[in-house]
């Protein structure tokens, strides 16, 4: 699932541009989880989680919260006291939390949570904690922490909140899922996931095997405890060691699903959340899939409206309709499936199908990189050179120069695979649903389908299922949708904000992935005075 904010645009310009997390080659289910196995909780109504697997349908279960009370047998971890250390980045603490590897056998053992903060920095009244996370799964909320927000949120923002983060357990440093190696991971990535026969087929299948497989071995027991629901609860347990009362959390993408979990078990505990780029848990894998295919349409389409407004386009002319682009995107796709272009790489790699397209995906996110987007294009339709596309989609992959690559792809098929059963279990499901996809993006529909099927192959059992979350009694919560979002469409954020009890939908009217922080006064406006009085925005309002 393509959920990750990135580190930090603006919409006049790209500073810090790393491309999106989350690549056409793992596009599995992107989340929800509620059984007990998961960490105690489950939802009032619905089927098994097997049941769920191919079905379209919007569920009608309701996530359950947890008692009040804190249970004795969890209380050394509630009660634990952090040793806070120099982190080695200038004005920020680290330290580590201890969790229950499994919540429902809290003496079978502990996982190790990496925590860091920037205390408040005045002058003013301390609110309390404030806690981030950038979304993925598999971001760094750390990363995310100490290179944006505990210095790019707004200083009055900061000035009264202690800004806190947690990597999710088995996410970056805290006890990171690993998959493959560099080299592993470069074949994956070349992996063709448009296959035109049987032999190709194959080959994709065996690539998601292999991934599967690795990523077992590395972590057998700790894979079956990544859950969101059990990052969730995590959560709580931070939130009573830094000593509030309730959390407060600002959360991007698939943050959006893990600040609504925890609303949705804790909503007696559930101070002021901003949830931004909203997810729907109640959708199964294969809807959203397909939901999401049409919003990297979209975006799409509202960048061939620009690409040829611009004398630089390498798709078309004022008079090329944005269809005719994606045709013309499509060509060069299938070019290179043809024949790789050499791209300038260390390791000998071209650009392929596959990586092209997941460098214009990444473009997606993010209008301020449309430009990079028709530079990398010129220079391979015209000139045959594919380096800036493969530049886009390293970072997209967070490839290192060095050729080593974060765990964020590993983390992600991890906490998928396990929030809900696949979206396909078959190459024959996925051809029967290609009509489909294709129809919803004639551009991506066929490569996201594919890259559909990589749950079907993991090693363990999902534990979770499509279901609402109610989070009856919670403080309002705020809800923000971008209307021209390629990752997290805009319906998912109208309803997530139907759900919630106390839900206020916030709407951003433009480009982009989520929208705090990125240029609109309006929003920021809102979700500042939100923040720091408490007071929400007005549900249904809009900006543009």
């Amino acid at each position: 699932m393509h959920t990750r904010r990135t580190h930090r645009r603006t919409r006049t310009g790209s500073t810090r541009f790393r491309a999106a997390l989350l690549a056409a080659a793992l596009l599995a289910a992107a989340l929800l989880a509620t059984a007990c196995s998961a960490g105690g909780a489950s939802t009032s109504a619905g089927s098994p989680a097997a049941e769920a697997a191919g079905s379209t349908e919007a569920a009608t279960a309701t996530l359950t919260p947890l008692p009040k009370g804190t249970p004795s047998e969890l209380a050394p971890y509630y009660e634990q006291k952090l040793g806070w250390r120099d982190c080695g980045v200038p004005g920020f603490q680290c330290a580590t939390m201890k969790a229950p590897l499994d919540y429902a056998k809290p003496t079978e053992g502990d996982v190790r949570l990496a925590v860091a903060r920037k205390k408040a920095t005045g002058p003013g009244k301390r609110i309390g904690s404030l806690l981030v996370n950038p979304g993925g799964p598999g971001g760094s909320a750390i990363g995310y922490l100490q290179q944006y927000a505990g210095i790019g949120y707004p200083a009055k923002v900061r000035a009264q909140y202690d800004m806190v983060a947690v990597d999710p357990r088995g996410v970056a440093r805290s006890e990171p899922v690993e998959c493959l190696d560099g080299r592993e991971m470069d074949a994956y990535t070349q992996t063709d996931v448009t296959p035109d026969d049987a032999e190709e087929t194959d080959e994709l299948v065996d690539a998601y095997k292999k991934f599967a497989e690795g990523c077992g071995a590395d972590a057998p027991k700790l894979l079956r405890h990544v859950s969101t629901v059990e990052a969730a609860r995590d959560m709580d347990v931070l939130r009573a060691v830094l000593g509030d009362e309730k959390l407060n959390y600002v959360g991007a993408s698939y943050g959006t699903f893990l600040g609504a979990t925890y609303a949705g078990l804790f909503p007696d505990r559930t101070g002021r959340l901003v949830l931004d780029g909203a997810m729907d848990p109640s959708l199964p894998a294969r809807r959203l899939n397909l939901e999401q295919t049409a919003g990297f349409e979209t975006a799409f389409q509202s960048f061939a409206k620009d690409c040829v407004k611009q004398p630089d386009c390498p798709l078309g002319d004022k008079g090329t309709t944005p269809d005719q682009v994606g045709k013309n995107l499509k060509s060069f796709f299938d070019d290179l499936d043809a024949k790789p272009l050499p791209a300038g790489d260390a390791d000998g790699r071209k650009l392929t199908e596959s990586l092209a397209t997941t460098g214009v995906i990444a473009a997606m996110y993010d209008e301020g990189a449309w430009q990079q987007l028709r530079e990398s294009l010129t220079s391979a339709i015209k000139e045959k050179d594919g380096a800036g596309l493969l530049i886009l989609s390293d970072s997209y992959y967070e490839r290192e120069a060095d050729g080593g690559y974060s765990n964020l792809m590993f983390a992600n098929a991890a906490v998928n695979c396990l929030d809900l059963p696949a979206a396909f279990t078959s190459p024959d499901e996925v051809r029967k649903a290609l009509p489909d996809f294709e129809k919803a993006s004639p551009v991506f529909g066929e490569g996201l389908a594919w890259s559909s099927l990589n749950c079907a192959y993991w090693p363990v059992r999902p534990t979770g299922e499509p279901h609402r979350i109610k989070a009856a009694g919670a403080t309002p919560i705020v809800v923000v949708g971008t209307t021209r979002d390629p990752a997290t469409p805009y319906r998912w954020a109208e309803a997530l904000a139907d759900q919630l009890s106390s839900g206020r939908l916030l709407t951003y009217e433009g480009d982009g992935h989520t929208a705090y922080g990125r240029g609109s006064a309006c929003i920021d406006s809102a979700i500042n005075t939100y923040l720091l009085t408490g007071t929400a925005p007005k549900d249904g309002k809009r900006c543009s």
